[in-house]
């Protein structure tokens, strides 16, 4: 359980970082395209291999579907950074936990009533975000990338913990990272954005989203799934927007407008009420909300 933990912490400081090289990779004249498919190309080309022995066809094809909805979020994020701040990203990146229990729910494990309440405070949230942006978050486009990368990486979340069981953090994440790459580098080519970075400026915010919200992030976040579930897991991770938001306010000098603030207080607290711990229950076989409760205690199912 410490060690779920700490993993989980280690990737939501990590995470924390993204939205930040993501905006000077921006202020650095690199396309969104581009700078991800240099980052998850150089991951995957460092980690491919070490650890792809006595993977079978099956789980790399798991690993590799796993991959595509972690592309889908990250695409969704990035186009979100591009319209709106950093903080706001981040923050409506952290729907996902209320996803996660709606998702959780469609596939058998029902939520307990402070589940249900941490969906309630997490749409609030979504609604003053939204209802009440600054200057820097007043695209709609820009918010619907951001919830949207909410949903996918819950989506991603649970698929994790439901497909990736006897694979390693490793093997997971330099899959995703070859799936990523090659997705990323082939969209960059087809705007005409595709090229070799130059200088410190661009190297820099691309190496930085290589070691740290990925190399670092990722496995650490596989490791927490495991030990934890998909749904602890995510509740570790309301760290991120903090580190996102507290980073932006220091490096871009963004500063949250009052919707994003109360919405992101309602959003983070949502967060945290998914996780409130059941009631013991008895010895006895537990079913329905208490089965799903006693098997997120157990940790990612095998």
């Amino acid at each position: 359980m410490r060690r779920g933990v700490l993993l989980g912490v280690t990737s939501a400081v990590a995470f924390g970082t993204l939205g930040i090289w993501g905006k000077l990779a921006g202020q650095a004249g690199l396309a969104s395209f581009t700078t991800l498919g240099w980052r998850f190309l150089i991951v995957a080309a460092l980690l491919l291999p070490v650890s792809s022995r006595g993977i079978t066809g099956a789980q790399r094809a798991r690993m590799l579907g796993v991959g595509l909805l972690y592309t889908l979020a990250t695409t969704c994020y990035f186009g979100a950074l591009e319209r709106v701040s950093a903080g706001a990203t981040s923050l409506l990146l952290y729907l996902a936990p209320a996803f996660v229990i709606l998702l959780s729910w469609g596939l058998g494990r029902a939520p307990r009533r402070t589940q249900l309440g941490a969906v309630v405070l997490a749409g609030a949230g979504l609604a003053l975000v939204v209802g009440l942006p600054s200057a820097a978050d007043r695209d709609a486009a820009g918010l619907a990338f951001a919830a949207g990368a909410g949903a996918l990486y819950a989506g991603y979340l649970v698929a994790s913990e439901r497909l990736l069981g006897g694979v390693s953090a490793l093997a997971a994440t330099a899959h995703m990272a070859l799936v990523s790459g090659v997705v990323f580098a082939a969209l960059a080519a087809a705007q005409g954005t595709l090229h070799v970075p130059v200088g410190a400026a661009q190297w820099g915010p691309i190496l930085a989203l290589a070691l740290l919200p990925t190399i670092v992030a990722v496995p650490a976040l596989y490791g927490a799934i495991r030990a934890l579930g998909a749904t602890r897991a995510s509740l570790l991770g309301t760290l991120e927007p903090l580190v996102t938001v507290a980073l932006a306010a220091v490096i871009l000098r963004e500063q949250p407008g009052p919707g994003a603030a109360l919405g992101g207080v309602l959003i983070l607290a949502g967060a945290l009420l998914a996780q409130w711990p059941a009631k013991p229950t008895p010895a006895a076989a537990p079913a329905g909300a208490d089965a799903a409760a006693a098997r997120m205690r157990r940790g990612p199912e095998r």
